[in-house]
């Protein structure tokens, strides 16, 4: 059966790259003649070629900057429940071939086919963020199919991102659409207990791209005092305490994330190494330089710095600053672990800022491993843009 779409056409060698598999369309590669620029956003369209040649399905927002995201190959193809079923399914495969254990993203937007999805799972509880105008308008389709798929106690959608503001997608308080919770949510990493408020935390609760960075730090924590800076709900810091760390201090400046982070240590039985305070780190960091207080291992895992390219300038300078503070309150011989997910810095732009500030504090070292995120956040190979997670762990003289 034929699906009739509106056609949107691109510009001359607007093809080229969705020939080779880059799945954004950007609105300079298309034609934004008046009939495109009145197809309300999110609609599904199909995508042309100057030629004619049709180059698959596609959500479109003819007032964003990514103008159309690919869902198919296939111009016809339909974009309902059982597509989502699809996607959802072989998301689930791969996931499971990689954790025994229901705690992971499930779904990573392009790279798992269904752009502007993110879809994390905590056992029988989902979390997702719908962050483009196309898959709002495709919410009740995907949640039947996540119902279908999963059968999940709850699911609770997150419209709060910085994709809705740039979708010009109406934000809202997380809601509860399917199910009920009655607080925070539980979640076992790396043989650790955890907490996840996915209702009031930040993005879906917990970030899960660290996983496999805890648990190298938590390797090398053994026998250590351990600086975790903006440590959230006590990711790093509990693992670290869990790896043998003798004494943990773990600085975050929202009081609800310390207290999930409070709850965790308990859990896992490591409270009485475990510190948790209020404050701000770049505030903290100065004073306990200033006063000399040394730690074996510090790790900054600071959110995005550079939530725009107009940010850039003044992000990596953030970074920088960062690394020169954090790099002051390492003993000699010990371990510093800094991380950026902000998309918009490239991996070597973030490395110099992470050199520079090593530089500024007249510090050297030795980078033991440079990393990214988890492998249930997989990169799409073609739309680089997804790899937004960078991480260094240096061990310093």
């Amino acid at each position: 059966m034929s699906i009739a779409r509106p056609t949107v056409k691109l510009l001359p060698g607007g093809h080229k790259r969705a020939e080779q598999g880059y799945p954004w369309l950007y609105s300079n590669e298309i034609q934004m003649d008046r009939q495109a620029k009145a197809i309300a956003a999110g609609t599904l369209v199909r995508i042309e070629a100057v030629s004619g040649k049709p180059l698959g399905v596609a959500s479109f927002n003819p007032h964003a900057l990514i103008a159309a995201r690919l869902l198919d190959a296939d111009a016809g193809r339909a974009i309902d429940r059982d597509f989502f079923v699809a996607r959802l399914e072989s998301a689930l495969a791969l996931r499971r071939r990689l954790y025994a254990e229901p705690f992971y993203r499930l779904i990573h937007a392009e790279a798992d086919g269904l752009p502007g999805i993110v879809l994390d799972r905590f056992g029988d509880v989902l979390v997702a963020q719908l962050n483009t105008a196309g898959m709002s308008g495709l919410e009740a389709e995907f949640l039947d199919a996540c119902k279908a798929t999963l059968a999940p106690h709850a699911i609770v959608l997150r419209t709060d991102s910085v994709g809705h503001r740039m979708e010009g997608i109406a934000e809202s308080a997380a809601r509860i659409i399917h199910g009920a919770l009655d607080g925070p949510v539980t979640l076992q990493e790396n043989g650790a207990q955890f907490f996840a408020d996915p209702l009031t935390g930040q993005k879906t609760g917990w970030f899960y791209d660290q996983r496999e960075n805890r648990r190298f730090m938590a390797l090398l924590a053994s026998g250590g005092s351990v600086l975790d800076l903006y440590c959230y709900t006590g990711g790093f810091a509990v693992a670290a305490a869990l790896g043998g760390a003798a004494a943990v201090l773990a600085i975050d400046g929202s009081e609800p994330a310390l207290g999930l982070a409070v709850q965790a240590a308990q859990a896992n039985g490591v409270a009485a190494r475990c510190r948790f305070l209020r404050g701000e780190v770049f505030a903290e960091l100065e004073r306990r330089a200033a006063s000399g207080e040394r730690f074996d291992v510090v790790i900054a895992d600071p959110p995005a710095f550079v939530k725009s390219r107009k940010d850039l300038g003044a992000g990596l300078r953030g970074y920088r600053k960062l690394a020169r503070l954090a790099a002051s309150v390492v003993a000699p011989g010990g371990l510093l672990f800094m991380a950026s997910c902000s998309h918009n810095v490239e991996v070597e732009s973030f490395a110099e800022a992470v050199r520079r500030g090593l530089a500024d504090a007249g510090r050297s070292g030795r980078i033991l491993l440079s990393s990214g995120a988890s492998p249930d956040h997989p990169v799409h190979p073609f739309l680089p843009e997804s790899a937004y997670l960078k991480a260094q762990s240096i061990a310093l003289d």
